[in-house]
């Protein structure tokens, strides 16, 4: 399509033949397949959900005539013949019919590194198991609000399609991307990184998704099983640096860079290497966010924009005005001094356990709001940071929630098992005094009761707005 500066990519896709696969219901799918559409190919859009289930994306997309669907088991048949094949983020790479595309030659992309490959502007790429969405959003707020131009945002951004930002690529446009493990897959499989590669953090997560996919487990232990899913998932995260040119810039941390050299011990780095601490922000700089590994978050930001050509005073002027990043340990609401945060996308044990040591300042003031599906990542130091910073602990079913169970004994905790949120909600208000916290922190995956992690955190926000409103 034709950009308001002029610039067209239309003909890239113009009578094309393009399969997509898995385009989901968040809107990032369903925005790739119109532009897909609007520029002229061929799509044909195959996902293994039941049609009654993907009918709100049919919907959507019933205006364009160059659009056929398929659901159902995946066939090998829509694939062979496709010129490119968008694959929706989460599939997995031992899925048979991706297995044979890439023996076939079937060229294989996921939109953010379609979008980085076409438009060519250069991509400043956030990563990590945790602090990636601060991260990007701090980089893309200091950028807006020193430039005072519209910086793009993608990746792995709600809602946000990442062929449909081609629409606003100028020529001297920058583009800052939050990308997950499934999204650096497709950098991978197009053999680019982002000019300038943040790695946040490095730590279990998706083991769930990653312990499926490693191969030979027959006789190994459960430790081996899991370094060798932990090296499938860092070696997918390690795609946001490993194809940089010597002129781009990797971000990162000593600990994460430990990891570089455990898992990928023969990689040289040629581009320049900037290991961040919270060294390099002044002292009493103040952060909308609470916790020291949010002045870490700031320090990688900080370092990134440095490798944009900020000075020191604009950075800082940038990160001050920083107003936090919604479902991470923002504060929502406060009634008769008690205050709600959300929290909602701390989905592993360790971003809880962050949250509660961020938040509790030796009171044990805290009524957690937790529980959600299992990740197969280890819960004892969970177990063990509850029983230090609260005072009430509010479970949700689930398959974690099961597992952490196991490892409190209640003790001067009190431990409560819920049947959903609005339940553990009116609870927690019913604990919290004058001065606690109400905090939901899942530390779990929100798949036992919800879609997503964004229906559970939009649940929250209308519970507690509820409340705060006196109803």
């Amino acid at each position: 399509m034709e950009t308001s500066n002029g610039l067209n990519f239309k003909d890239d896709f113009k009578g094309k033949r393009v399969t997509v696969m898995r385009i989901g219901l968040l809107g990032r799918g369903i925005g790739d397949t119109a532009y897909l559409a609007e520029a002229g190919a061929d799509v044909l859009v195959v996902d293994a959900a039941l049609q009654e289930v993907m009918q709100p994306a049919v919907d959507q997309l019933s205006q364009y005539p160059n659009i056929s669907w398929k659901f159902g088991p995946y066939d090998f048949a829509d694939f062979k013949d496709a010129d490119l094949v968008l694959v929706g983020a989460g599939a997995p790479l031992d899925e048979p019919v991706l297995l044979e595309c890439q023996a076939a030659g079937v060229r294989l992309m996921q939109s953010a590194a379609l979008f980085a490959e076409l438009s060519g502007v250069p991509v400043i790429g956030v990563t990590g198991t945790r602090g990636k969405s601060t991260v990007t959003m701090m980089i893309h707020h200091v950028l807006s609000y020193i430039t005072g131009e519209n910086i793009l945002l993608g990746g792995n951004i709600r809602g946000v399609s990442n062929l449909q930002l081609l629409k606003d690529v100028k020529e001297d446009s920058l583009c800052v991307m939050e990308l997950d493990s499934w999204q650096l897959q497709g950098w991978g499989w197009a053999g680019i990184s982002p000019t300038v590669a943040v790695f946040t953090s490095f730590m279990e997560d998706h083991l769930n998704y990653y312990l499926p996919r490693t191969s030979d487990v027959l006789g190994l232990s459960e430790d081996e099983k899991k370094d060798r899913a932990m090296a499938a998932y860092f070696t997918d995260k390690a795609q946001i640096f490993l194809h940089q040119e010597e002129s781009g810039t990797f971000v990162t941390t000593p600990t994460v860079f430990e990891w570089v050299k455990k898992i990928l011990p023969g990689e040289t780095i040629g581009q320049e290497l900037v290991l961040a601490d919270t060294s390099v922000l002044p002292e009493d700089m103040l952060l909308s966010m609470p916790g020291e590994h949010n002045r870490l978050n700031a320090a990688l930001a900080y370092e990134a924009l440095k490798a944009v050509g900020l000075d020191d005073e604009a950075i800082f002027e940038g990160l001050a005005t920083f107003p936090g990043v919604e479902g991470r340990l923002q504060l929502v609401a406060t009634k008769d001094n008690v205050r709600v945060y959300n929290d909602n996308n701390a989905t592993t044990p360790q971003a809880t356990t962050a949250a509660l040591e961020a938040l509790d300042l030796g009171n044990k003031n805290i009524v957690l709001i937790a529980g959600g599906a299992d990740k197969n990542i280890d819960v004892t130091k969970l177990a063990y940071a509850i029983t230090q910073h609260c005072k009430n602990v509010l479970l949700i079913p689930g398959s974690g929630t099961d597992n952490l169970l196991s490892y409190l004994d209640g003790g001067e905790v009190g431990i409560s098992v819920l049947p959903d949120l609005k339940t553990a909600f009116a609870e927690a208000t019913r604990l919290a005094q004058n001065g606690d916290i109400i905090l939901l922190s899942p530390a779990f995956a929100s798949f036992s009761q919800y879609k997503n992690e964004y229906e559970r955190n939009d649940e929250f926000l209308a519970i507690v707005e509820k409340w705060s409103e006196g109803d």
